[in-house]
């Protein structure tokens, strides 16, 4: 008898033993058992014959809820059905006009709008991959992203007209076929479409169009800025497709709730987790053109947002609103997204109330990824046993200065130890490919690691510094490379150097980031010689930069130098300027702020930076 009294007394203690020694055991459980249904899922995807979608995904979800609405846009509300059928006008009038077919590749130039939605889900059930244009993107950057896919079609919202005639003398010389989202265009070269497409039968199409599409066959190209040089197109299969679906799921959306989409559509994360993980979980979506923190949780309100997502600099956005006794009067529960400082996130919850933030990591080309489920604030994902089943990875000993993996002395990479900065790679395997980009093997081959902890292993390399505790949470430290994150973006400091340079005073530029207190990642800097004999053009610099990059790419700080710090292999040396920064009373050299109202460079004096970094000077 007192055994079992023994016995019951230890069962009814053992929840508060665990709290006490094992305080996220139930969240590992809770999430291991929603990821293992996921993961099973995924297996029967694909093995299922002929192959399911997300495609076919939909269309099963407006068989079942025709009348629910799937888009609330500017006042505007379409349900399922209403997609189904406009997207089915798309694919027959571009079967008609366009003749395309299954396997054509077809570029969209598109904003955050409904046909975007129902034009992309017209083209995937004719089985056309669709590659995703960055709608700031102009001249050499938007004809380098549109070449790269190997896209033949062109289909560009009608305010974008500009930007395609910037570039139409290219396509037309390419043979590409440009359709205009507008009822009448007399450009010659460009087609518009709308009245087509008005005109065009909404009756469903036959999958027999898609039929050879299977779990393999590439659904998307997105684009990444990645390391070096322009954007790079990353293959997205149906089978990444399927896997950044389930994140709303993982992360606890029902189809019963509202997710709010404010980024943008060309992002993986505003793609696949915003607008294909709706889909997949048959919920109400609230689109918006672009993010706005004033009226954020007025839409919220209006229309019963229960979850949204969030990129680091949105959170810091609202938080930096002005103070309202309605802050906490929403119905927002779940927050997904990435790169929030561990202040911000407090900061966020402390005013506007008790929200499950799910801060994840992940990479549109990448093979690994994680999502922070237990609410720990400042982490981007945390270890369990199914961690390493389902993303085989590691942290490796990196260099920094010389930007490399450290080795041993039988050329093997070491790894990093509990709560040491490492470099994230994850194992290559048929269950956790890595696919690469399109038309660049060079770049591809630069993402793959060898030789990692046995001779012949693969792995891929995130390029990110990555650090676990002692506790198994997992944090972001820092990027390494020739690549720095602002406002949300991914900057190519090869890209911004090249066009530096075409700049008729600049000789040289070495571009790199810099970090300014309170703000996210890191902003825009360029050390630059001049040519002989001549003076930094304030005005023209502007210019050209104005001309060929979105605002967000743009170096705010110019630092002029008479000549360029190389390493013993004629690399550009970065990590001093970064630590240098741009304080004016450290620093000798020359340097200048990018004042966009006034549309040039200016001298950078002490009195701006001191403006800049008690935050008068908005960045």
């Amino acid at each position: 008898m007192l055994i079992w009294f023994t016995l019951l007394a230890g069962l009814a203690l053992l929840p508060a033993l665990l709290r006490t020694f094992k305080p996220y055991f139930f969240q590992d459980c809770v999430y291991m058992f929603h990821a293992l249904g996921f993961g099973i899922r995924l297996i029967k995807y694909k093995r299922r014959s002929p192959f399911y979608s997300i495609v076919d995904c939909f269309l099963d979800a407006a068989k079942k809820h025709p009348h629910k609405t799937f888009v609330h846009f500017e006042g505007k509300t379409y349900t399922y059905s209403d997609v189904e059928r406009e997207s089915n006008k798309v694919a027959n009038a571009l079967r008609s006009v366009a003749a395309l077919k299954e396997g054509d590749t077809v570029a969209l130039f598109l904003g955050n709008e409904p046909c975007f939605i129902w034009t992309w889900l017209g083209l995937a059930k004719l089985g056309c991959p669709a590659a995703l244009l960055n709608f700031n993107i102009r001249s050499r950057s938007l004809l380098h992203c549109f070449s790269c896919c190997g896209a033949n079609v062109l289909i560009a919202a009608a305010d974008l007209r500009d930007a395609v005639e910037e570039i139409l003398p290219a396509l037309k010389e390419k043979g590409i076929t440009v359709y205009l989202l507008s009822d009448e265009h007399s450009t010659d070269g460009i087609q518009s479409i709308n009245q087509k497409i008005a005109e065009a039968s909404d009756k469903p199409l036959s999958p027999s169009l898609r039929s050879n599409v299977n779990i393999k066959t590439t659904a998307l190209y997105i684009y990444t800025s990645g390391t070096t040089g322009l954007p790079k197109a990353a293959y997205v299969t149906h089978e990444r497709v399927w896997a950044a679906s389930f994140i709303q799921g993982v992360s606890g959306l029902t189809s019963e709730d509202v997710f709010y989409i404010n980024l943008p559509l060309y992002h993986s994360a505003g793609f696949l987790i915003g607008l294909v993980g709706s889909i997949e979980r048959g919920n109400t979506v609230v689109l918006r053109r672009k993010f706005s923190a004033s009226q954020f949780w007025d839409d919220c309100r209006k229309y019963n947002i229960t979850g949204m997502q969030y990129i680091g600099e949105t959170l810091r956005y609202l938080c930096n609103t002005p103070t309202k006794e309605n802050d906490r009067d929403h119905k927002v529960r779940i927050a997904i997204g990435n790169g929030v400082r561990a202040d911000v996130w407090k900061e966020f919850l402390d005013r506007f109330g008790h929200i499950h933030v799910r801060e994840l990591y992940a990479a549109t080309e990448g093979n690994v990824g994680f999502v922070n489920y237990t609410d720990k604030v400042g982490a981007i994902g945390r270890i369990n046993i199914l961690s390493k089943i389902f993303f085989p990875f590691a942290l490796i000993k990196f260099d920094i200065e010389k930007e490399e993996p450290v080795r041993n002395s039988q050329g093997l990479c070491i790894p990093a130890q509990r709560g040491e900065v490492g470099l994230l790679v994850g194992q290559i395997t048929k269950r956790t490919p890595f696919v690469g980009y399109a038309g660049n093997k060079q770049q591809t081959e630069k993402k793959r690691l060898g030789d990692v902890f046995e001779k012949g292993d693969l792995y891929f390399n995130s390029g990110d510094l990555l650090r676990i505790d002692h506790d198994n949470f997992i944090y972001f430290q820092d990027r390494v490379g020739d690549t720095f994150r602002w406002k949300g973006e991914n900057v190519a400091t090869t890209e911004v150097s090249d066009i530096l340079t075409t700049v008729d005073c600049i000789e040289e530029a070495n571009v790199y980031g810099v970090k300014v207190e309170g703000h996210e990642g890191r902003i825009g800097m360029a050390a630059v010689t001049l040519r002989e004999g001549r003076e930094f053009d304030c005005v023209a610099a502007f210019s050209v930069l104005a001309n060929y990059l979105p605002v967000y790419a743009r170096p705010r700080f110019i630092r002029i130098q008479n000549s360029l710090e190389m390493t013993g292999t004629f690399k550009m040396k970065k990590v001093k300027l970064v630590e240098e920064g741009f304080d004016p009373t450290l620093i000798q050299d020359r340097l200048y702020f990018l004042d966009l109202t006034r549309k040039k460079y200016i001298p950078l004096t002490r009195e701006i930076f001191n403006s800049i970094m008690s935050q008068d000077i908005k960045l």
